[in-house]
C-alpha cells in the first residue's frame, strides 16, 4: 500500500445558508481518501461504529480504499456545525467523541512500508502511534486544527518537527505562532522543522513556504458553494495524492499538487457532505487545472 490516509470518521449534521443535513458520512479521513481516490488507491486508519448508514463501507472499497486499517466499534463520533455567509470557518454546535476515545491504532503488516502518509485531522497522540509503526522514511504530510493547537501543543509539535509538508489554515497559523502575519507564520512554522508549510485561505487559495521561496496558489472560483465542510481534509487529500501518483514530492510537483487538491475541494464545496464523488471524474478535475492556469497567466 503506497499510500495511507489516518484520520476521523463521523457523522455530520450540518446548517448552511443553502440547506441542512443530517447524519452524512464525514471526518478527516473519509475526505481526505475520497479526494486521494481519484489519483489512486490508498489505505485508511480510522475508528467507526456500528451506525455508519448502510452501504459506507462498501463505497469507500469501490473507491480504491483498503479498509484493513479501520477499525469499529459501538457508536461512530458525530459533529454538529453551522455556518453563516462568510463560510471560511464553521461554528461547531455539538461534538461526541464516541469511538474516538481511546483509540489506538494498529496498522496492518502491509500499511507499515508506503511511499507517503497524510495524517488527517486527528489527536496528535493517535498520529504519533501511528508513525512509530511506519517502517522506513515515507512523505509525511500533516494536518491538524486549533483543537489540538490549544490541548495538545507538545504533542503535536513532536509531529510537525516529523513531517514533510505541515497544512494548516489560515485561523490556526495566526494561533500555533500569535501572530496576524502570516508570512511571519510560515517562516516559524518551517523552523519547527518540515519542509514545507501550506496555509490554506478558504476559497482564497493557499500560500506554500519553504527555506527561501513563496509559492501563491488560487481558489478556484465558486459560482455555487454549498458546504465547506471537509474542504480542508480534501484539499489535503487531493495533494498527496496526487504525489504519491506522480512518485515526485519535489517542490515544484507540490505546487502542482497544491493546485489538484484545491480543485478536489472547489468539487467538494459543491456539494454537501460527500456528494460530489459520485457526479466528477478525473477528467473535470483536469479541466479546472488547465482554467486555473488560465486563470493565472500574464
Amino acid at each position: 500500500m503506497n499510500l495511507l490516509i489516518a484520520g476521523t470518521i463521523g457523522l455530520d449534521d450540518i446548517k448552511t445558508p443553502f440547506g441542512k443535513v443530517e447524519s452524512v458520512l464525514g471526518g478527516s479521513s473519509i475526505y481526505a481518501s475520497l479526494a486521494a481516490s481519484f489519483f489512486g488507491p490508498c489505505g485508511l486508519i480510522s475508528i467507526a461504529g456500528q451506525d455508519l448508514p448502510s452501504g459506507s463501507t462498501t463505497m469507500l472499497q469501490k473507491r480504491g480504499i483498503d479498509l484493513k486499517g479501520l477499525e469499529m466499534s459501538d457508536k461512530t463520533f458525530r459533529w454538529s456545525g453551522s455556518y453563516e455567509f462568510d463560510m471560511n470557518e464553521a461554528k461547531t454546535l455539538k461534538t461526541e467523541l464516541n469511538s474516538l476515545q481511546g483509540f489506538n491504532p494498529k496498522l496492518p503488516e502491509n500499511y507499515q512500508q508506503c511511499k507517503a502518509v497524510l495524517l488527517g485531522n486527528i489527536d496528535p497522540i493517535v498520529q504519533l502511534k501511528i508513525l512509530d509503526q511506519v517502517k522506513g522514511d515515507p512523505f509525511l504530510v500533516t494536518d491538524t486544527m486549533n483543537y489540538w493547537i490549544e490541548s495538545q501543543p507538545k504533542q503535536l509539535r513532536k509531529v510537525l518537527a516529523r513531517s514533510d509538508v505541515v497544512v494548516i489554515n489560515e485561523g490556526e497559523a495566526r494561533q500555533l505562532f500569535n501572530t496576524p502575519n502570516l508570512i511571519v507564520a510560515g517562516r516559524e512554522l518551517l523552523a519547527l522543522g518540515p519542509k514545507y508549510g501550506i496555509v490554506k485561505k478558504g476559497e482564497h487559495g493557499a500560500l506554500l513556504f519553504s527555506e527561501h521561496k513563496y509559492f501563491s496558489a488560487p481558489g478556484y472560483p465558486l459560482a455555487e458553494l454549498k458546504d465547506p465542510t471537509g474542504c480542508g481534509d480534501s484539499f489535503a487529500g487531493g495533494l498527496i495524492g496526487y504525489l504519491t501518483k506522480t512518485n515526485d514530492f519535489s517542490e515544484s510537483n507540490l505546487r502542482r499538487a497544491i493546485i489538484y487538491g484545491s480543485i478536489v475541494a472547489s468539487f467538494c464545496a459543491e456539494e454537501f457532505g460527500t456528494g460530489y464523488i459520485n457526479n466528477i471524474k478525473l477528467n473535470d478535475i483536469k479541466e479546472r487545472y488547465d482554467a486555473i492556469k488560465e486563470i493565472c497567466k500574464f
